[in-house]
């Protein structure tokens, strides 16, 4: 579930915007009133959406914004003058006064790109360490040199056996060099 970390200088206003997202059915994380509140939960939480002011009292927008991790994305509310005056090119904005449907269309859209964003991070092939692989390489020369494969069959075969009985690649390359009481080092 994607974090709403909501964002003014007036605490007041922040509070009334979490009241409005919770009756529309939306979870909010924190509520705060300055960047360095912002920039400490961005850090322990996963991901998901910054609504929040154009100036606090400790940090600007564009600071707070330096400081988001990968998975969090700015909704910046502020005057249509300062929203001309800034660089907004990278983040989404809506000016103020807002209708309250452009916000919950404006989040909602949010919302649908941090899932899919975090989809495609989860399908994301996960990099493996040095002996990670050399036990899967281990793994593959066994079959190779006891099954007469190439090392395409091999894999295939490691990965196929890995499918079916839902155990990761590397865990199903330790069990085959064990199985067949080969010697190996990581």
């Amino acid at each position: 579930m994607a974090d709403i970390i909501i964002a003014f200088p007036k605490l007041d206003d922040a509070k009334n915007l979490k009241k409005l997202l919770l009756r529309n059915g939306y979870d909010v994380s924190l509520v705060c009133d300055n960047g360095a509140q912002v920039v400490g939960a961005v850090n322990e939480l996963d991901g998901g959406v910054v609504i929040c002011g154009y100036r606090f009292s400790d940090m600007h927008f564009s600071e707070i914004l330096d400081y988001l991790p990968k998975g969090f994305q700015m909704l910046l509310m502020a005057s249509p003058a300062k929203l001309e005056d800034s660089d907004i090119s990278e983040i989404v904005s809506l000016p103020m006064p807002l209708k309250v449907q452009d916000l919950l269309d404006t989040l909602n859209m949010m919302m649908v790109q941090y899932r899919r964003w975090k989809k495609k991070q989860k399908n994301k092939p996960k990099v493996r360490s040095e002996g990670e692989k050399r036990i899967i390489q281990k793994a593959k020369e066994l079959l190779m040199e006891r099954n007469q494969m190439t090392e395409e069959e091999a894999h295939r075969y490691i990965q196929k056996i890995s499918m079916d009985s839902a155990i990761n690649l590397v865990e199903t390359a330790e069990m085959i060099l064990e199985l067949n009481g080969k010697e190996w080092e990581i």
